[in-house]
């Protein structure tokens, strides 16, 4: 049987739910709009981690899981330990709060919420609608199937499309990484200054984040490759990416990565032994100049693992910062409980219209955190640098703050 003729999960779904039909009693079910999320939230690792937190689940209630093929959750289960479900549930809220959906559900042009995070169903009382919430999924993911079979044959002869690349392998992905052990990747070294800006002041540097630019990679050594193509396999090339990144660091005789710097790292690499072979090679007092870098989603998808890993790096002396935090999700987090030195949250224009009691939220979470202890990064424009005052934030990150230093560079001259 071809994949193409493979049962949808859909099918498997729908079957499952129609032999449920006689024994309903005691059963609820939950529908994860993981589809209705915005696009940066559904990316592999963020199904994976909704997933996981449902598989953990299955056996201690007595759950079935079903992931669709426009990455939708359902879950079916013993409606009596619902608390356990709804626990998992709170966990995903947390990891995807600065979504819309979770913010305030998606509305209707009368201002209701039509759709929110996730549908209830008590399939005693409700086993039709949920019955004909399964059917009309299989139909819709055919209808989805056709129209992407006829976007492809249109494609076929696109230009366009070819110009994007092939797509990444596990083969491609082993040959890159033997690539990248051979290759000289400090002239794709980047660095981009973090700074304080006080009022009118011109900008001072206080660490450069150094990282090693994906674009000049691709162009460089990939130009055939659309490393985007598969984010499970890119997560692994920025694993890959990771390990080169400390063997530079540890090049001590490397003027680009003297002085205070951070570096954007996943939890995994400071769990592996390229981690503990770069700490060896570190002075003891330059540990305290190295600010290592985790992402959110990184973080809340193994609390455990993070833990440990803060733990270690923290005892060695090495400085964290959680990456990637939202105007949404900063509220929500508690510097000092996490155990971490720095937040970055990420400026978008969107936070100039935000009401007042938002910007109070944002002012009293600065001022827990500490105010030197809150970046702005992503910072394209002056009124990101605007936007960081009013709500009393000094440290700013972006193009704007280079361009800044540029032109202070220059009329020292």
């Amino acid at each position: 049987m071809s994949e193409s003729t493979l049962p949808s999960p859909e099918a498997f779904l729908v079957d499952y739910v129609r032999r449920l039909e006689r024994r309903t009693q005691g059963v609820g079910a939950i529908h994860v709009n993981i589809s209705k999320l915005e696009a940066f939230n559904r990316r592999d690792h963020h199904v994976r981690t909704a997933v996981a937190a449902f598989e953990e689940l299955v056996p201690v209630v007595t759950g079935r899981l079903f992931t669709l093929s426009n990455q939708d959750i359902i879950f079916i289960f013993d409606a009596a330990l619902i608390d356990e479900v709804n626990s998992a549930i709170f966990r995903l809220k947390f990891l995807f709060n600065d979504d819309p959906l979770i913010s305030g559900g998606i509305k209707s042009e009368d201002g209701e919420t039509t759709l929110g995070f996730t549908d209830y169903f008590d399939l005693e009382q409700q086993y039709k609608d949920f019955l004909h919430l399964t059917q009309t999924m299989v139909r819709t993911n055919a209808v989805r199937t056709r129209l992407s079979s006829q976007a492809a044959a249109r494609h076929n002869d696109d230009p366009a499309q070819e110009e994007q690349g092939i797509p990444l392998t596990p083969k491609i992905l082993g040959r890159i990484d033997e690539s990248l052990r051979r290759a000289d990747l400090s002239n794709m070294m980047r660095r981009q200054a973090i700074c304080a800006v006080v009022g009118d002041a011109q900008p001072t540097p206080v660490f450069h984040e150094l990282f090693i630019s994906i674009r000049d990679l691709q162009h460089t050594l990939l130009p055939d490759v659309d490393v985007l193509s598969n984010r499970w396999l890119f997560q692994h090339l920025t694993e890959i990416l990771d390990r080169r990144m400390l063997a530079l660091l540890s090049r001590t005789n490397d003027t680009s990565v003297s002085g205070s710097v951070s570096i954007n790292l996943n939890v995994s690499t400071v769990l592996s032994p390229d981690f503990l072979t770069f700490d060896s090679n570190v002075k003891a007092g330059q540990r305290g100049t190295i600010v290592l870098e985790l992402q959110k989603i990184d973080i809340f998808a193994d609390l455990g693992a993070f833990f440990f890993a803060r733990d270690f790096c923290r005892d060695r002396g090495y400085r964290i910062c959680i990456d990637g935090i939202s105007h949404l999700s900063l509220p929500y987090i508690d510097r000092t409980k996490l155990g971490i030195d720095m937040i970055k949250m990420m400026w978008a224009p969107e936070m100039e219209s935000l009401p007042e009691e938002a910007l109070a939220d944002i002012r009293r979470s600065v001022a827990e955190s500490g105010e030197t202890r809150v970046i702005m990064c992503r910072c394209d424009d002056e009124r990101a640098i605007k936007f960081g005052h009013s709500v009393n934030i000094t440290m700013f990150q972006g193009r704007y703050v280079e361009q800044l230093l540029s032109e202070t560079a220059r009329t020292k001259k």
